[in-house]
This record gives structure tokens, C-alpha cells and sequence, in this order.
């Protein structure tokens, strides 16, 4: 009996050093995480940006660690997809995005970049097919994640936007965000007041 308590209290003790190693193990793969969120949080953004970026190229280096620490991955790409975009770096956030696992919110990204580099064109041909790629992205993440009402906010403003400016293509960019408005319907005969 007694050598089966020395034995199951010596495999109690390999598991319980073994969880510590690992928990050890785990907090140094993902310290670049801690140190991308600390950066932020002091309003850092290119020290963020630069341990965001070195955390995504470990997991990228290894696929099999990377779906381990599935959850750590995606807030890196997303903290760098919001930095990118905050930068105004919009062909960034596109290209970023169409690497970004699912999780990081990469249509929601590439649709604000699009739209804002759609609201600075001036020739109305690229502005129209630059709304156009925004609305998409934002129908692909309204479909990622219906309950999000930012995202869903988002996606009925560029269709609305997008599709007045299919009705009238000539619109100048300084008064783009007027399509929005909703026009009075002009009627023929003046309505009466009562009253």
C-alpha cells in the first residue's frame, strides 16, 4: 500500500511540474501578446504594432502552435488590422486582411479601408467599384457575425451610400455623404394646412 502512495503522489507530482512547465512555456509564446496589449493600453502604437507584429510571425512559423493559441493569433492580427487602419494605412489593413484568420474580424477591416479610400477618390468609375468592394466585405462580415450591430451599421451605410451613388455616378467626394439623405418627393399641387 505504502508503495502505492510513493508512486501515485511521484505521478501527481511529474503532472503537477509538467502543467507548470507548460502554463510557463505558454506565458513566454504569447508574451509578445502581453507586452502588444500593455503597449496600447499606454497609447504606444509602434511598440504595439512591432510586438503584435513579432507575436503574428511566431505563430506563423508554427501552424500547429498557432491553432493551439488560436484565440492569442487572431488578437494580434486584429490589433494590427485596427492599428493599420487608425494609421489610415488602408492597403495594409486589404492586404493584412486577406490573410487574417476569421476570428480577427479581416472583412470588417478590409470594408472600412475600402470605404475610406472610396470617400477620398475624386474619378467616380474607381469611387463606385471601391464602395462596391467595402459593401461586399461588409455583407461577409454581417455574415460572420450577424449579431454585431457596428458591423451590421456599417454594411446598411456603404449599400445606401452605394447605391446612391449607382443613381448618380457624377457625385463630387466633398458631398458624397448627401446620398445618404433621404430627397423630398416633390408633389404637383402644394399640400393644404388645416388649422
Amino acid at each position: 500500500m505504502r508503495s502505492f502512495r510513493r508512486g501515485l503522489g511521484a505521478a501527481v507530482l511529474m503532472v503537477l511540474v509538467a502543467a507548470g512547465a507548460a502554463g510557463l512555456l505558454a506565458a513566454r509564446w504569447t508574451a509578445p501578446v502581453a507586452e502588444g496589449d500593455a503597449a496600447v493600453a499606454a497609447r504606444d502604437w509602434p511598440r504595439a504594432y512591432a510586438a503584435y507584429g513579432r507575436a503574428a510571425d511566431r505563430f506563423d512559423r508554427l501552424p500547429a502552435v498557432r491553432q493551439f493559441f488560436a484565440r492569442d493569433y487572431a488578437r494580434a492580427i486584429a490589433a494590427q488590422l485596427w492599428i493599420d487602419y487608425n494609421g489610415e494605412r488602408y492597403d495594409d489593413v486589404i492586404e493584412r486582411a486577406q490573410r487574417a484568420p476569421d476570428a480577427a474580424s479581416p472583412h470588417f477591416w478590409a470594408g472600412l479601408a475600402y470605404f475610406a479610400k472610396g470617400r477620398s477618390e475624386t474619378k467616380s468609375e474607381a469611387q463606385l467599384a471601391l464602395l462596391g468592394r467595402a459593401e461586399e466585405e461588409m455583407r461577409r462580415a454581417v455574415e460572420a457575425d450577424p449579431l454585431d450591430l457596428d458591423t451590421k451599421y456599417n454594411y446598411e451605410l456603404v449599400s445606401r451610400l452605394a447605391a446612391g451613388l449607382r443613381k448618380a455616378p457624377k457625385v463630387p467626394p466633398n458631398q458624397l455623404m448627401q446620398l445618404l439623405r433621404q430627397q423630398p418627393k416633390t408633389s404637383a399641387k402644394p399640400t393644404r394646412r388645416v388649422g
